[in-house]
């Protein structure tokens, strides 16, 4: 009799453990996949912030280039008069 009592005190645990834990592997699967396209977007985010960057960084020196044009063309009416 003890040894059925021993019994359900460690089994019932063990199986109520086995059912909680079951959903948690059951989406397993799912979790993977949603960490692999989370990994890919963040990969994708980062290179568009570097194109950003880029186009940040060229559209600055166009406007450089824009201003020294403007400056040039100013002295050119300047001088025509």
């Amino acid at each position: 009799m003890l040894t059925w009592i021993v019994l359900a005190v460690v089994l019932l645990p063990l199986v109520a453990l086995a059912l909680a834990v079951r959903p948690v592997l059951a989406r397993l699967p799912r979790l993977r996949r949603a960490a692999v396209a989370l990994q890919r977007r963040a990969t994708e985010a980062e290179a568009l912030r570097e194109t950003a960057e880029a186009l940040q960084q060229r559209a600055e020196g166009v406007q450089r280039q824009l201003d020294t044009t403007q400056r040039r063309l100013a002295v050119i009416k300047a001088k025509r008069g």
